[in-house]
Protein backbone atom coordinates (compact mmCIF):
# COMPACT_ATOMS: atom_id res chain seq x y z
CA UNK A 1 0.00 0.00 0.00
CA UNK A 2 1.12 3.44 -1.12
CA UNK A 3 1.17 5.69 2.03
CA UNK A 4 2.54 9.01 -0.27
CA UNK A 5 1.12 11.83 -0.10
CA UNK A 6 -0.81 11.88 -3.46
CA UNK A 7 0.70 15.37 -4.58
CA UNK A 8 4.07 15.31 -2.09
CA UNK A 9 5.20 18.40 -4.43
CA UNK A 10 2.02 20.95 -3.92
CA UNK A 11 1.28 23.31 -1.18
CA UNK A 12 -1.43 24.81 0.03
CA UNK A 13 -1.60 28.41 1.21
CA UNK A 14 -4.71 30.44 3.22
CA UNK A 15 -4.35 34.30 2.71
CA UNK A 16 -6.33 35.70 5.53
CA UNK A 17 -5.50 39.13 7.61
CA UNK A 18 -5.54 41.43 4.91
CA UNK A 19 -7.22 43.40 2.00
CA UNK A 20 -8.61 41.82 -0.84
CA UNK A 21 -6.34 43.64 -2.74
CA UNK A 22 -3.20 42.24 -1.48
CA UNK A 23 -4.36 38.72 -1.18
CA UNK A 24 -4.48 39.11 -5.16
CA UNK A 25 -1.10 40.74 -5.12
CA UNK A 26 0.45 37.22 -3.47
CA UNK A 27 -1.67 35.30 -5.49
CA UNK A 28 -0.93 37.17 -8.38
CA UNK A 29 2.93 36.85 -7.42
CA UNK A 30 2.87 33.38 -6.35
CA UNK A 31 0.84 31.79 -10.07
CA UNK A 32 4.25 34.37 -11.80
CA UNK A 33 6.20 31.15 -9.62
CA UNK A 34 4.06 28.09 -10.02
CA UNK A 35 1.24 26.20 -11.24
CA UNK A 36 -1.77 26.71 -9.27
CA UNK A 37 -5.31 25.79 -9.15
CA UNK A 38 -6.01 30.09 -9.07
CA UNK A 39 -6.21 31.31 -12.63
CA UNK A 40 -5.52 35.20 -13.59
CA UNK A 41 -9.04 36.04 -13.77
CA UNK A 42 -9.89 34.29 -10.32
CA UNK A 43 -9.90 37.68 -8.32
CA UNK A 44 -9.92 37.43 -4.30
CA UNK A 45 -13.70 38.51 -3.30
CA UNK A 46 -14.81 39.54 0.22
CA UNK A 47 -18.08 37.84 1.04
CA UNK A 48 -18.90 39.56 4.09
CA UNK A 49 -17.50 43.20 5.62
CA UNK A 50 -17.33 41.78 9.35
CA UNK A 51 -16.51 38.43 9.43
CA UNK A 52 -12.79 37.60 8.67
CA UNK A 53 -12.41 35.86 5.07
CA UNK A 54 -9.57 33.64 3.98
CA UNK A 55 -8.48 32.85 0.36
CA UNK A 56 -7.18 29.59 -0.82
CA UNK A 57 -4.99 28.24 -2.87
CA UNK A 58 -2.64 25.20 -3.97
CA UNK A 59 0.92 25.15 -6.11
CA UNK A 60 2.79 23.32 -7.28
CA UNK A 61 6.28 23.52 -6.09
CA UNK A 62 7.40 20.80 -9.24
CA UNK A 63 6.34 23.22 -11.59
CA UNK A 64 8.19 26.58 -11.43
CA UNK A 65 8.47 29.15 -13.53
CA UNK A 66 11.04 31.67 -13.83
CA UNK A 67 8.48 35.01 -13.40
CA UNK A 68 7.51 36.84 -10.18
CA UNK A 69 9.57 39.15 -8.68
CA UNK A 70 9.34 41.03 -5.13
CA UNK A 71 6.02 42.80 -4.68
CA UNK A 72 4.45 45.47 -2.94
CA UNK A 73 1.89 45.25 -0.57
CA UNK A 74 -0.29 47.72 1.39
CA UNK A 75 0.31 46.21 4.52
CA UNK A 76 0.83 42.45 5.84
CA UNK A 77 -0.81 39.39 5.17
CA UNK A 78 -1.03 36.21 7.05
CA UNK A 79 -0.01 32.80 5.30
CA UNK A 80 -0.58 29.11 6.37
CA UNK A 81 1.45 26.91 4.58
CA UNK A 82 0.35 22.89 4.08
CA UNK A 83 2.35 20.60 2.41
CA UNK A 84 5.34 18.17 2.40
CA UNK A 85 8.61 19.14 4.16
CA UNK A 86 10.40 19.25 0.31
CA UNK A 87 7.76 21.11 -1.06
CA UNK A 88 7.36 23.53 1.77
CA UNK A 89 11.10 24.18 2.25
CA UNK A 90 11.31 24.73 -1.33
CA UNK A 91 7.99 27.27 -1.70
CA UNK A 92 9.47 29.12 1.62
CA UNK A 93 12.90 29.81 -0.19
CA UNK A 94 10.53 31.34 -3.35
CA UNK A 95 8.99 33.54 -0.57
CA UNK A 96 11.96 34.89 0.88
CA UNK A 97 13.05 36.04 -2.49
CA UNK A 98 9.47 38.04 -3.09
CA UNK A 99 8.76 39.32 0.66
CA UNK A 100 10.15 40.30 4.09
CA UNK A 101 8.88 36.79 5.62
CA UNK A 102 8.54 36.65 9.40
CA UNK A 103 7.82 32.98 11.03
CA UNK A 104 5.29 32.83 13.75
CA UNK A 105 4.77 29.42 14.22
CA UNK A 106 5.30 25.77 13.01
CA UNK A 107 3.68 22.47 13.64
CA UNK A 108 5.56 19.14 11.78
CA UNK A 109 3.89 16.12 11.49
CA UNK A 110 5.07 12.53 9.51
CA UNK A 111 5.23 13.42 6.22
CA UNK A 112 3.77 16.75 6.10
CA UNK A 113 4.42 20.03 8.23
CA UNK A 114 2.29 23.47 8.51
CA UNK A 115 3.99 27.06 8.50
CA UNK A 116 2.20 30.25 9.49
CA UNK A 117 4.33 33.33 8.34
CA UNK A 118 3.41 36.94 8.34
CA UNK A 119 4.71 38.69 4.76
CA UNK A 120 5.41 42.19 4.31
CA UNK A 121 7.10 43.72 1.29
CA UNK A 122 10.72 43.67 0.81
Amino acid sequence: MDLEQPHPHSVSVEISGCSKQDARIVFDTLCACFESDRCADDVPEELHETRPTVWLGTFDVADEHEGGRPARLASSVDADLHGGYWAIEHFRMRLDSLFAVRDLSAVSGDQETELHLRLESR
